[in-house]
């Protein structure tokens, strides 16, 4: 079954809705830089809180290797999910260290995604891209692009991200055929605040394609 994640979450109030509604994963960005940044340790206690059978993904940019394993080791935190320009000897070394974790590639055109190298990872999220943004961008890229990508990679597990919304995601999922779908600025009302409505619309769309 499609995996649908709810990206950008900062409240535990958001989160639970989004459980509720039926997401598999939680997406929290622990990114200083980001609209929707959320300080681990404010956070730390209502996310180990949350149900165990749900995915809880943290949202580094270009971390450093002690941030990693921090962020790797907080309760309730399942999985970490790297968007910035972190390396395959970076990734290499969480594998090694039995850290579960995704790599965000940013899409800009077809040549973009043609040779990605080995992240040692089977999970990627083609997210749209340009300088200096990492995600939550609200636009999309052509999905003929992660159409061709899943293609030529059936070996990889591919969410598709960038710009997808309750109205376009059943579209982007009959076109691209992802391993999943990720979704931040389609179902807020604010950056980082949750729009309830949209988060179930988003989420009903995408499961009925």
């Amino acid at each position: 079954m499609l995996r649908v994640k709810i990206c950008g979450l900062t409240t535990p109030q958001d989160a639970a809705a989004a459980i509720e509604f039926g997401a598999d994963a939680l997406g929290f960005n622990f990114f200083p830089g980001s609209k929707r940044y959320l300080p681990i340790g404010v956070a730390r206690e209502w996310i180990a809180a949350l149900p165990a059978d749900i995915e809880k993904v943290g949202i580094l940019v270009d971390p450093s290797w002690e941030e990693a394993n921090v962020v790797a080791g907080t309760p309730g935190i399942t999985a970490l999910q790297l968007h910035g320009t972190e390396t395959p000897d970076f990734c290499r070394r969480l594998m090694e260290a039995g850290i579960r974790f995704e790599k965000a590639l940013p899409v800009t055109n077809a040549a973009s995604i043609a040779n990605v190298p080995d992240f040692f990872t089977r999970t990627v999220l083609l997210d749209s891209g340009g300088a200096g943004e990492f995600g939550g961008t609200g636009r999309c890229f052509p999905w003929e692009i992660g159409s061709d990508f899943v293609r030529a990679n059936p070996q990889l597990r591919v969410i598709l991200a960038g710009g997808l919304t309750p109205e376009n995601v059943a579209e982007a999922v009959t076109v691209v055929r992802p391993f999943g779908v990720d979704v931040t600025s389609g179902v807020e009302s604010s950056p980082g605040r949750k729009d309830h409505g949209r988060m179930q619309a988003f989420i009903a769309a995408a499961r009925a394609s």
